[in-house]
């Protein structure tokens, strides 16, 4: 049986910017269970909700307080769980944030860590009575983050965090923060969830020496997590989000018994610089040179996620180009590394382009994950900090509010998009759900084909001979084919099907207005065009 995440499309969303039904400037569960049904609609699979749980909210609610708790802003338990079932009723399925590299600082844990050396808290964080000597190194946050190691006054000691000070990281070493751990995994999964995108998965199976430097990793933890998920439900999904080199992959799925999903960082790194070169070599280079997983396992394959657009496995020449390409200014910048923009701003509001970039995400073997408002080609907020200017209020309507909230725009959790043409005047749901030809509806019939083509999911991947600018590219399962070509070049191009043979006939499941004469071996491309043929 063909596990349920390998074919499943998922959509990433924050609840706090997604829909406000209680008119105070904050997005929160009864919101978003009316929004259930325009998910059902777009044809989405599973949501995966970014953290929800109490916090300090000084970091998006990372910072988390109370891992089984949710922000009273956000609504209580029982509306989780009427979220929940509602869900079920549409047969969507629900994923949370698993956040436990590390707490708030504000934490009642940490707080009786810091107060009392005796504590058993004490234990829960990593400390060091010395300062470490290596407290700069492989800072998450360059720019924005001064030391890995902070001095706390009330404790007389150093505490580590990999994220910023307001972040203690936990000691996987200790015996009771994993007990800990596994309350709070059965605790959600109790409530009905179908698992989890583990927050941070390279810090969590660190350890930090007391130099400062990171000794060695554990395995063992990520084999350790997965029996937890598994003993309270074997259906459930752990989808990692470890930025690793290809070698390193591997460990992460173990031989099926760790990760299920890995998300595909290092395509979309590559995805990007196909799209910036018109060339589709990257994204050739990085399917030819993916390592072997186990079947059980898939990659999640997304275009931009809610945090920067991440180049740091680029080369320094090729995140360069990409930059110049899609965020020439510093202030769309960040890190040295990456970039604070959304998909439909870095390709410049050009609907044929972020279809072609739809598509090329929804063909590639792995489950594909939407952020939020990327289906409606929403922009960014570059006034607000760090990697907060794509998490600004869905745009539902052109009213005031944007449909988001009736409250006054000045108690908004988060400004709306002003730059034209990407506010809410031009950029809305309801506009496009009306538009036969709007994105929306590009992508929803992209994810209705994609339901046609399981293929992509289990079979087989084939790349076929084609120029640079196009990308051609087969998946196989059993007796059934699907070819498909995408042209990368703002030009027509002509492309000859080298993949589908002579003796087969092909349909058109999906494309951008192709047209197929089944007497020619040849396909006519629009400029950024693209073909999902059945064979």
């Amino acid at each position: 049986m063909t596990p349920w995440y390998k074919n499943a499309v998922l959509y990433c969303l924050d609840v706090e910017t997604f829909c406000d039904a209680d008119g105070d400037g904050v997005g929160d569960f009864l919101g978003l269970g009316r929004k259930l049904p325009y998910l059902a609609e777009l044809g989405v699979d599973c949501v995966w909700l970014m953290p929800f749980y109490a916090t300090a909210n000084r970091d998006d609610g990372y910072d988390v307080t109370d891992h089984c708790a949710v922000d009273p802003r956000l609504g209580t338990l029982h509306d989780f769980d009427d979220f929940v079932r509602a869900a079920a009723r549409l047969d969507i399925r629900v994923i949370v944030d698993l956040v436990v590299n590390h707490t708030s600082i504000d934490h009642p844990w940490f707080q009786a860590a810091r107060s009392d050396p005796h504590s058993c808290r004490r234990a829960y964080y990593v400390w060091s009575a010395d300062r470490p000597a290596h407290t700069r190194e492989r800072l998450v946050f360059p720019g924005f983050q001064q030391e890995s190691w902070s001095w706390d006054a009330q404790a007389g000691a150093w505490y580590h965090h990999r994220f910023y000070e307001h972040e203690p990281d936990l000691n996987m070493d200790c015996a009771e923060v994993r007990e800990e751990i596994r309350r709070i995994v059965a605790f959600w999964l109790g409530r009905g969830i179908s698992g989890y995108r583990v927050d941070a998965v390279p810090f969590i199976i660190e350890r930090v020496g007391p130099d400062g430097r990171t000794s060695h990793e554990v395995f063992a933890d990520l084999s350790a997590l997965r029996r937890m998920s598994d003993a309270v439900n074997r259906d459930a999904v752990l989808i990692g989000e470890a930025n690793v080199p290809p070698p390193a992959v591997s460990s992460y799925f173990g031989s099926g018994d760790r990760l299920h999903v890995m998300l595909d960082f290092l395509m979309a790194q590559r995805l990007f610089l196909a799209l910036a070169t018109h060339d589709a070599g990257p994204i050739v280079e990085t399917l030819t040179g993916r390592p072997d997983i186990p079947t059980e396992c898939t990659w999640g394959e997304f275009l931009r996620n809610h945090d920067e657009l991440d180049l740091a496995r680029l080369s320094e020449s090729e995140r360069a180009q990409v930059f110049a390409a899609f965020g020439p200014r510093t202030d769309m910048q960040i890190y040295g590394r990456g970039l604070r923009r959304r998909l439909a701003t870095m390709l410049g509001g050009d609907r044929n382009r972020i279809a072609l970039a739809f598509s090329l995400q929804f063909t590639l073997p792995g489950c594909p994950v939407i952020f939020y408002g990327n289906e409606i080609g929403m922009g960014e907020e570059l006034a607000l900090p760090e990697r907060l200017p794509v998490r600004t209020p869905m745009q539902w309507t052109d009213a005031r509010g944007a449909g988001f909230s009736n409250a006054p725009e000045e108690r908004f959790v988060r400004p709306l998009v002003r730059d034209e043409p990407f506010s809410a005047a031009h950029v809305n749901v309801d506009a496009q759900r009306q538009d036969p030809a709007s994105l929306l509806n590009v992508v929803r019939g992209l994810i209705a084909a994609r339901k046609q083509c399981l293929e992509i999911g289990v079979g087989s991947c084939t790349i076929l001979p084609a120029d640079p600018p196009v990308l051609m590219h087969r998946c196989d399962y059993g007796s059934d084919s699907v070819l498909f070509v995408h042209n990368l070049l703002n030009a027509p191009r002509t492309v000859r099907l080298e993949g589908a043979d002579a003796r087969e006939a092909a349909v058109v499941v999906a494309s951008s207005g192709v047209e197929l004469d089944p007497c020619r071996r040849e396909i006519d491309l629009a400029a950024y065009g693209y073909a999902w043929l059945r064979l």
